[in-house]
């Protein structure tokens, strides 16, 4: 059989998870304005720099008396940054889902050698949120990017809580509603949601997450990177734009570029709006299928940024190389780059669907998916 192609291919066929699809007006003559070849520590640096720290606060509505960092390597920097500057000082509990929050868990356990209390839970669901005692630092990732389940709300977050929260929001920051009153220590980066360059870290702290870093000192050293005190103080300067290392002024300003182009289509509502739609149009379609199904057990839980799906046919006979095999389809087709599930999760596929992708695009690729089930069915 013959199986006729979809008529339509998307127009922009970048699904990946990160770094993710750049916006839709994105060129790189509007990167022009970048500063090269002059210091970040020069005015014209520093300008920008804060202008993409207060351009971060305006955007996501964080509290005036929170501190907003620039840091080095990603989020998984920023990450790093709170957990090995701020734990220690009370019990810790970490919430593992998927893969990024088992390898916080791993840091914390093996290599901080902390006695933590570790909550697991299968792909595909959350551990028990209402058996975390917030007397302890609690870790966790807000929506779990190799998953594609997220928390539903902050409501299970201790407001008179003891502990910190220390939350990995990269896959969530522009595209979920974040209770910034229930997160001591936020971290994202800027090539998620917003479609940025890699490699620069944004570090939010909480007037409690400052307190701790001025009251506490770790038991091992720490690396200069991973500095954010001097003298029992914060060192102010890293949340106005002094970096403590040297950031690319070009992806600074592809940062600030993309901020405009938010604004442009309604901030936060309308980045958030923008993910909801292209993740329903997923959902739709997986609940017209009886082949395919969203790895998210519970609808509440289901992420609108990364979406995992994965193949419930019987007929496949080896499911982790069906679904590669899905995925490279795809891509020879030139209908969606880079959608395989993530290295460590249930084979699968996963579609980034945050607001820099359009609607159109998303729908079109699913007629391409069902093309190219049936074609890896028949080809079996």
């Amino acid at each position: 059989m013959v199986l006729k192609t979809p008529a339509a291919r998307p127009a922009n066929p970048r699904f990946s998870s990160g770094p993710c699809a750049k916006n839709p007006t994105f060129s790189l003559e509007k990167l022009a304005d970048a500063p090269l070849g002059r210091s970040h520590r020069a005015a014209i640096g520093k300008q920008k720099l804060l202008a993409a720290i207060e351009g971060t606060r305006e955007m996501l509505g964080i509290p005036a008396d929170y501190r907003i960092g620039i840091v080095p390597a990603s989020d998984t920097g920023a990450v790093e940054m709170a957990l090995w500057s701020m734990l220690g000082a009370r019990g810790v509990e970490m919430l593992v889902w998927e893969s990024f929050g088992a390898g916080w868990a791993t840091d914390v356990v093996k290599q901080l050698k902390l006695d933590a209390v570790v909550k697991t839970a299968d792909y595909g669901k959350l551990p028990d949120l209402a058996s975390v005692d917030f007397s302890n630092d609690v870790v966790f990732t807000w929506n779990g990017t190799t998953s594609g389940v997220r928390v539903p709300n902050g409501d299970w977050i201790a407001g008179s809580r003891e502990g910190l929260t220390i939350c990995d929001a990269t896959s969530a920051a522009f595209a979920q509603d974040l209770p910034w009153d229930k997160l001591d220590v936020t971290t994202f980066s800027w090539q998620k949601v917003l479609g940025g360059e890699a490699a620069h870290g944004m570090l939010i702290l909480s007037p409690r997450a400052v307190d701790r870093l001025e009251s506490y000192t770790p038991a091992w050293p720490l690396p200069k990177i991973f500095r954010m005190t001097k003298g029992g103080k914060l060192i102010e300067g890293i949340f106005k734009g002094e970096t403590i290392n040297t950031p690319s002024m070009l992806a600074v300003e592809d940062y600030l570029v993309a901020l405009d182009w938010a604004r442009s289509v309604g901030g936060l509502k309308g980045l958030i709006a923008r993910a909801d739609a292209n993740a329903q149009a997923v959902f739709d379609f997986c609940d017209g299928q009886p082949w395919i199904a969203n790895l998210a057990e519970d609808a509440a839980t289901r992420s609108n940024t990364s979406v995992c799906v994965k193949f419930t046919d019987d007929r496949i006979k080896d499911g982790a190389a069906f679904a590669k095999a899905v995925a490279k389809r795809l891509e020879a087709e030139g209908a969606a780059f880079d959608i395989g599930a993530y290295r460590d999760a249930p084979a699968g596929l996963r579609i980034w669907c945050g607001g820099t992708v359009e609607s159109s695009d998303v729908k079109a690729l699913l007629g391409w998916i069902d093309w190219a089930f049936n074609a890896e069915i028949a080809a079996q």
